[in-house]
């Protein structure tokens, strides 16, 4: 089922064919005991998917978190949709539809009770929507809410907050627990809501090869502070994989390679793309990685 997400875009000043920025967040900070999240900043325009990658512990959760003001930050700024948190709270989370793992609504309320309760606090509740979207997923209104399977719970999660017709929309792993034939659809659905220009979608996901298919955007974190924010090629094309023959390796070598692992056979890692003459010069096998493959390098370091 194709939903056309055209017909239910919020109304805004935007003159036509102008783009701004749905997110904006600049120098975000939080203190924990043992963690801090130093100087986070972002953007990101109208139509486009941006992934949002790091191991856990990263800081990905504590940064949705913050943006939406579900947890007190300690410095920085966040611009949603044109409005500022936590000064326009309210109207953001009318324009902001979010999914946070580990949320259980009611476990004994039925989903229909679940989503007629739900949707009291918006003021642009799509019921047509709501009901595409249930047909889509297949979700059962009848049934309680611990009844559904964990996939299932992600699937109601998500239909619920694309039906009150937001802007934006901020996932914290929104394909966990999904199958692979689901995360397609959930994926296939995502460029959907993005594709007449007007909506964004911000998402965390350790499923890296879901972002392979939808995001045009990366930005990874790391120990509270932000690697990288970048086109998604860009970001790819900044790295080589290499790998070859222990013998081929020296000291100052070794110093280029990131994420270096040595085996029986040989060492494998990344190097910058600036580097591929060297590699190329010492005999190392070259490919392109995936984002998988530039994650676990980068940890591994």
């Amino acid at each position: 089922m194709y939903i056309q997400y055209t017909q239910y875009a919020i109304t805004s000043d935007i003159s036509q064919g102008a783009k701004m920025n749905l997110i904006e967040v600049n120098g975000l900070c939080k203190n924990f005991d043992s963690f801090k999240l130093k100087d986070v900043s972002f953007s990101l325009e109208q139509g486009f998917i941006m992934g949002f990658i790091g191991r856990n512990g990263a800081g990905k959760s504590t940064t949705l978190k913050c943006m939406l003001n579900l947890m007190n930050n300690d410095g920085g700024s966040v611009n949603l949709c044109g409005l500022s948190i936590p000064k326009d709270e309210i109207e953001i989370k009318n324009q902001v539809g979010y999914v946070f793992g580990g949320v259980d609504f009611y476990p004994e309320a039925k989903i229909s009770r679940i989503t007629k309760v739900t949707k009291s606090f918006y003021k642009d509740w799509n019921n047509e929507l709501y009901k595409n979207l249930c047909d889509r997923f297949e979700i059962d209104q009848n049934k309680k809410f611990k009844q559904l399977s964990a996939g299932m719970k992600v699937k109601y999660s998500v239909a619920v907050a694309m039906s009150h017709n937001p802007r934006l929309l901020i996932l914290d792993e929104p394909t966990s627990g999904l199958d692979p034939a689901a995360r397609d659809d959930l994926v296939l659905l995502f460029q959907e809501f993005i594709e007449d220009g007007e909506h964004s979608i911000l998402f965390s996901t350790h499923i890296t090869s879901d972002l392979e298919k939808c995001a045009d955007y990366i930005t990874y974190i790391k120990n509270g502070q932000i690697l990288a924010s970048t086109e998604k090629e860009n970001f790819r094309t900044c790295y080589i994989s290499v790998a070859g023959k222990k013998d081929q390796l020296s000291t100052d070598l070794e110093g280029k390679i990131i994420g270096l692992h040595k085996h029986q056979l040989g060492f494998e890692g990344l190097m910058k793309t600036d580097d591929k003459a060297l590699a190329e010069q010492n005999g190392f096998e070259i490919a392109s990685p995936s984002l998988e493959d530039i994650m676990i390098h980068i940890e591994r370091r």
